[in-house]
């Protein structure tokens, strides 16, 4: 059973293990963030946490049973209603659901507590995965799009309170 959570200061040591634990299986999908991203995590961390104070962004971890970070789920670039959903899931949690659950509860968060009206995400043709999580929730295609050379797609979900 995984945890949805709002990232937190406390997340941060949590949060960077996460990330070198998982640099070389996400960069078989995604681009790799570079050493700087780990040399400045510290500093990288709080102005996440500022960017969601302000309500810029909204920033999740999913922990899992044993209180570890299995992933980690993001609304970025909230404009008009409107934000881009990220998300990176570990490899020990692949393939289990909790990209899907993840999502869908940051749906369900999307709507009931930061009122958007709608989500974009953006993957490419070679990650069915990705693709399945997003359909799986209700996304569907309405670009073909370039993501740093390879084939991709943009996304796209209405939000509908219920």
């Amino acid at each position: 059973m995984m945890r949805l959570e709002r990232l937190r200061a406390d997340h941060a040591d949590a949060l960077l293990e996460f990330e070198r634990e998982n640099r070389g299986y996400f960069a078989r999908s995604v681009s790799d963030r570079g050493d700087a991203y780990f040399a400045r995590f510290a500093s990288r961390h709080r102005a996440l946490l500022a960017e969601q104070d302000a309500g810029l962004c909204h920033f999740h971890v999913l922990v899992d049973d044993r209180g570890e970070l299995a992933g980690r789920v993001n609304l970025v670039d909230i404009e008009e209603g409107v934000a881009e959903l990220g998300y990176r899931i570990g490899e020990r949690a692949a393939g289990r659901g909790v990209a899907t659950a993840g999502v869908e509860e940051v749906c369900r968060l999307a709507v009931s507590a930061y009122r958007l009206s709608a989500l974009t995400a953006v993957t490419t043709l070679d990650n069915p995965a990705s693709r399945a999580v997003l359909a799986r929730n209700g996304f569907t295609v309405v670009e073909h799009i370039s993501i740093d050379g390879r084939s991709g797609v943009r996304l796209q979900r209405r939000l509908v309170a219920t």
